[in-house]
């Protein structure tokens, strides 16, 4: 999708200051990125007994989320300035269940080192709870990481296990980083995700393990771009020396943590705030428990959620159509294509996307919905993920661009309660990176209903869908299954959930408070089980001009 260079400046932006895209307010935990307090391990409030839900403005909300967040926070979960030498790690699982152990591997210069478990929620706006501590361990620098010279993978499965984790009752299903700090002031994080299997939480925030592996440049080599002479092939691009596969036994870059605190947490945090009735799982999770989509009532899907598995795919098509609600609050959802195979340390490890059929070794030898092309679209898949969405990927802003204005289309529609709003009123700084829009070139819903029709002039953006007056455009989409009535809303816009956080100087160009509004109005309508019982979609994309491509 977009150059990774967007992705890298971006996200070193966000640790050192606040900036317009994805800036924090004061008094945020982004606001005190370099100045990590003290921290004391608290054990969880006792559960409430039957965990009540109730019905807001802003969607279901379970006291035991709130009560959960009333426990005390820490800021000490943010990396401070960091003392000379290094740290970091990765874990033997992406997410794991109470009752499991996590094999932590992690290499420093630091002579002894320890983790602290961090649950990342609101917590009094400190952003996490501290759940668990190791003890000082000794510190060692593991061997450096082979890379497969067939496929270009960076595994560290030569690495020894430096310490295992217990996973008690203690650690409260969530989104975790795990904090690794060296006696020389090392810092750096592991993630992790807690999954509760019997959950039946109305909300289920699918974490994108895939993504932010496949963008993963520790060792040299990701998807987009690799080291060294070309293999398999000499095309520009994709390049020819990228990786055709990674693997999740190595550390993530960004200290750890990839793009987890811009892509992921802004979401994680107003969720915890509001105290909504939400449970979290990765991408690996439902791909190798797919059914688990149908115990839930709205699946959140979050910014740049671009990689999904055959597996997660069929899974989530089964859920729609079992009248289950789909809210992707990203752009570019479900474009490329991967599939998990087995690493030394472990079952689905791997993961698999030579972006060229022609490459792949299941090419002809296996399920053609298995074999991964350059996206979705691409034979033998020849699966239009625009029939699920509603868009399709149309480029990006490029990188070192503003931030671009969302425009209102159909001011009348229900995503617009309780905001005075008009047909063209726009928000500034609501746009980047990729942008998915609307198309008749390629299979989309009929019924679909188009929320925000954004103009994106070809002068700050990247699209090969053609040009309209000089413009491209991103499109805020909603439709409905006529059968099931599960509700699909698509944000059209790859930074929404870091607008959920962003407050830039000055006030008047903060897109904040609407940011959230929309995703509550969201929430409220799909939380209550299948939207077109509710609020069915009404079709007008014939009155939409230009329309896409």
């Amino acid at each position: 999708m977009t150059p990774r260079a967007f992705r890298t400046v971006a996200i070193i932006a966000w640790s050192i200051v606040a900036t317009v895209i994805l800036g924090g307010c004061t008094g945020s935990p982004r606001a005190a990125i370099h100045r990590g307090q003290a921290h004391k391990a608290h054990p969880p409030q006792a559960p409430v007994a039957t965990a009540p839900t109730s019905l807001s403005p802003d969607g279901v909300v379970s006291q035991a989320v709130l009560a959960e967040n009333r426990n005390p926070g820490t800021s000490a979960w943010m990396l401070s300035i960091q003392g000379k030498g290094s740290i970091e790690g990765f874990g033997s699982k992406t997410y794991a269940a109470i009752g499991d152990s996590v094999d932590l591997y992690v290499s420093t210069d630091a002579s002894t080192f320890s983790v602290v478990a961090y649950r990342m929620g609101w917590y009094q706006g400190l952003g996490a709870r501290a759940v668990w501590d190791s003890p000082t361990l000794p510190g060692s620098v593991q061997p450096a990481c082979p890379v497969d010279p067939a496929t270009n993978m960076v595994a560290c499965d030569n690495w020894k296990p430096s310490l295992t984790i217990a996973i008690t009752d203690a650690f409260v299903p969530g989104d975790y980083l795990l904090k690794l700090t060296g006696d020389g002031g090392q810092q750096g994080y592991v993630m992790l995700t807690v999954w509760d299997p019997a959950s039946t939480a109305t909300y289920l925030v699918m974490n994108r393990s895939l993504v932010e592996e496949g963008w993963n440049t520790y060792g040299g080599f990701s998807y987009y771009q690799g080291t060294g002479p070309c293999i398999l092939d000499t095309q520009n691009y994709p390049p020819c020396n990228r990786a055709r596969v990674v693997s999740f036994d190595r550390p993530f870059d960004v200290h750890g943590s990839s793009d987890f605190l811009d892509n992921e947490y802004p979401m994680v945090e107003y969720a915890e705030e509001l105290g909504l009735d939400v449970t979290y799982c990765t991408d690996v999770c439902i791909s190798e428990h797919p059914s688990f989509l149908l115990q839930h009532k709205a699946i959140i899907g979050l910014d740049h959620d671009e990689t999904w598995t055959n597996s997660e795919r069929v899974g989530a098509l089964k859920a729609l159509k079992a009248g289950v609600n789909m809210a992707f609050f990203g752009a570019a959802t479900l474009v490329r294509h991967a599939r998990l195979e087995s690493s030394p340390l472990g079952p689905d490890r791997q993961e698999v996307d030579y972006r060229d059929s022609a490459e792949d070794p299941l090419n002809g030898h296996g399920d053609p919905m298995e074999v991964t092309g350059n996206t979705w679209g691409a034979a033998p898949t020849d699966w239009p993920s625009t029939s699920f969405t509603g868009e399709v990927y149309s480029g990006f802003v490029r990188p070192g661009q503003p931030s671009q204005p969302l425009v209102v289309w159909d001011p009348a529609a229900w995503v617009f309660r309780g905001l005075s709003v008009s047909k063209g009123t726009s928000y500034p700084n609501m746009i980047n990176s990729d942008i998915d829009h609307i198309t008749s070139s390629v299979a989309e819903p009929s019924n679909i209903q188009i929320l925000a029709h954004s103009p994106i002039p070809l002068t700050v953006a990247y699209t090969n869908q053609g040009s309209w007056d000089g413009s491209t455009y991103s499109d805020m989409t909603y439709y409905t299954d006529p059968t099931s009535k599960g509700g699909v809303f698509s944000s059209g816009d790859n930074v929404w959930v870091a607008a959920l956080n962003q407050c830039p100087d000055p006030a008047a160009t903060c897109s904040k408070a609407f940011a959230r509004k929309v995703t509550g109005n969201v929430l409220w309508l799909f939380g209550q089980g299948p939207a077109g019982n509710r609020d069915p979609s009404v079709s007008n994309a014939g009155d939409v001009t230009p329309k896409g491509s």
